[in-house]
Order: structure tokens, then sequence, then C-alpha cells
């Protein structure tokens, strides 16, 4: 086989790659919606609660990098998961500029309630896969997001 056809061989495989990996993603994804929508939050709102959940009070500021929202969503969700007490807001008392936010007992109860039917469907979510299967795709993903970061900071 020339170079040339090996090229393209190359690129079509590549973008085979790059649309089921999409296809896949969007399916898990609309599944993954699915669900939390069932439980009366939407997948911002969960994802803030979950982080606060799981991890404790967060400075408000480094909650939407950690759950990949924009600075001005981050304010948005946090107003609408303050409104439903779920959340409080609190203010860093040595640093003016840094505000908190943490889990109210409504948020912990909800969490308590819906987190480990959450558990239990991105389980039969992924159900199309085996352990083994499963920590294979996590080590294949992780190389292959890796590669597609360090191309980006060259």
């Amino acid at each position: 086989m020339d170079s040339t056809n090996k090229f393209y061989q190359e690129s079509a495989l590549s973008l085979k790659l790059f649309i089921v990996l999409t296809r896949a993603l969007q399916s898990v994804e609309k599944q993954v919606i699915n669900d939390i929508k069932s439980h009366g939050v939407n997948l911002t709102e969960f994802s803030v609660l979950e982080l606060l959940f799981n991890k404790g009070e967060q400075p408000i500021q480094k909650i939407g990098h950690k759950v990949l929202l924009a600075s001005s969503s981050i304010t948005y969700v946090v107003d609408k998961l303050e409104k439903k007490n779920l959340i409080r807001r609190r203010a860093c008392p040595s640093d003016r500029r840094v505000t908190y936010a943490g889990i109210t007992d409504d948020g912990k109860q909800l969490m308590e309630e819906i987190f480990p039917k959450h558990v239990e469907a991105m389980n039969e979510i992924m159900g199309g896969l085996n352990d083994d299967e499963k920590q294979i795709m996590i080590d294949y993903l992780k190389k292959l997001g890796y590669h597609a970061a360090e191309l980006e900071a060259e």
C-alpha cells in the first residue's frame, strides 16, 4: 500500500471514530438527561447539587469550572437553586470577592433521595459494557483526551 492510500485509510478511520464517539455520547447523554429530569431538576442544577453534595461547600467561581459551565451561567443556576432552598450562599470572611455555595438540608435530603437512583440509572445506561470493557474505555478515552489537550497546548 502506498503512503497516499495509507493516509486516506487512517483518515477515514479517524473520522469514523469521531462519528461513533459523538453518536455514542449523544445517546448516553440523552438517557442521563432523561433520568435527571425525572427527578425534577435539570442537568446543570443536578451537576451543581451533586458537586456540593459530594465535595462540600465550594467557591461559586470554581463551581462553573468543575461542572463545565460558563461563569455567566453558574450565577443563574445558583440563583435558581437558592430560590428552591437547595443551596445557600455564604460570603468568605477573609476575601469579600469570594462567595461560597453550600448545600442546604433540603438539598441534602433531595440528593439522598435521588442520587442512589441516578447511580442505578447510570449502571443501566452503561450496562452495554462489562467492568473490564468499561475500564478499557476509560483508559483509551483518557489517552485520547490527553493527546487532544497536548495538541491544544502546542
